[in-house]
């Protein structure tokens, strides 16, 4: 199998996802974290996962040349989680984002891997205005988030979304 790896950090490799992570990503979809802070995407089954990986993640690299990607270790190649760009309806802005397996929470993943994908997004897409959102109860995002150079803007509803959101941007904190 030819997995096309995107960036690696100092413990951490971001790949593109293919169909042979299905199983995974049924877990991570599913995990108590994901469906609390992000919400249920009706995956059930790993055909679902295999569906999703296709016309969600795969469709994002062919369309928009970037999108969502595996994080796995570099020590063990464990799949940890996801972290990646992409163009959501109902912001101007390519967003930010990232989940993990609960079991990876809290040991810095999340920030190696979206500081990764910052620096991609303005080096080598030539993305400098980015975003992102989170629901107000998701303080460990939040502050994730403000780490990495995010600043809350205001509260926004985006389509097929029932919840009101937290928008962050780097508008006021481009740096040249």
């Amino acid at each position: 199998m030819n997995r096309k790896v995107i960036l690696d950090t100092d413990r951490l490799i971001l790949r593109e996802f293919e169909e042979e992570d299905a199983g995974f990503i049924l877990r991570l979809l599913n995990s108590p974290g994901w469906l609390k802070n992000i919400g249920p995407r009706g995956i059930q089954t790993e055909e679902n996962a295999k569906e999703y990986i296709n016309s969600k993640l795969r469709k994002a690299y062919t369309e928009l040349g970037f999108g969502f990607y595996l994080i796995e270790l570099k020590s063990g190649g464990e799949s940890v989680g996801m972290c990646g760009l992409v163009k959501r309806e109902g912001l101007d802005d390519v967003d930010v984002g990232f989940a993990l397996l609960p079991e990876y929470e809290g040991m810095g993943y999340a920030y190696e891997a979206a500081t990764a994908i910052v620096e991609y997004a303005a080096n080598i897409l030539n993305i400098s205005s980015l975003s992102a959102i989170t629901i107000p109860s998701n303080s460990s995002s939040i502050k994730l988030l403000e780490k990495i150079g995010l600043r809350f803007s205001k509260m926004i509803r985006i389509p097929n979304d029932p919840e009101e959101l937290m928008l962050f941007t780097n508008h006021q904190s481009i740096k040249l």
